[in-house]
């Protein structure tokens, strides 16, 4: 992601509190079971999940179990506070210093090292409450996996999903 597309989001989360969110279409998406954690969400965060939602239906993803990964890959973020400040912090110095930030990112999210253990660890969290509410497997499999990097083309339906997955999050 471009240092100009994470300005834009930042400047997304900046002005969330004036656009409406469409719980509705959330709750069309996801099984009843799920949708509380969609609803915990930040309302920045839900804006962000729909937006990928949308992103994903616009290229042609048809799979559902996609449209709920798209809804509920950041619910691990509600675990800690994580305000924008610290969100831009670990995205520049990640972007600087790679290794360093996730070196990081392990371990437990305490201190400073906190904002990079979230930005590192959230996509296990969300999948580990939609794996404890009984998500569908796939579902947990592409949240776990969305913030790791394909190599190369993908084999299969599963990397094919998880690559619109990963478009659709990095367009928004």
């Amino acid at each position: 992601m471009t240092a100009v597309s994470r300005f834009k989001q930042g400047v997304r989360v900046l002005l969330s509190w004036t656009r409406r969110v469409d719980d509705d279409l959330a709750a069309q998406i996801l099984p009843p079971n799920l949708l509380p954690l969609f609803m915990k969400m930040r309302r920045a965060e839900r804006q962000h999940s729909l937006s990928v939602l949308r992103s994903l239906q616009q290229s042609g993803c048809t799979h559902r179990a996609a449209w709920q990964a798209a809804l509920l890959h950041d619910y691990g973020k509600t675990r800690y506070p994580f305000p924008l400040w610290q969100r831009a912090m670990v995205v520049i110095i990640g972007g600087i210093w790679r290794k360093r930030a996730v070196q990081w990112g392990k371990g437990a999210p305490n201190g400073w090292r906190r904002p990079f253990a979230i930005r590192q660890q959230h996509p296990q969290w969300s999948a580990e409450a939609v794996e404890g509410l009984g998500g569908d497997p796939l579902v947990v499999r592409l949240i776990a996996n969305h913030a790791e990097k394909l190599n190369g083309a993908p084999r299969d339906d599963y990397e094919r999903l998880l690559q619109a997955l990963q478009a659709a999050d990095n367009a928004n």
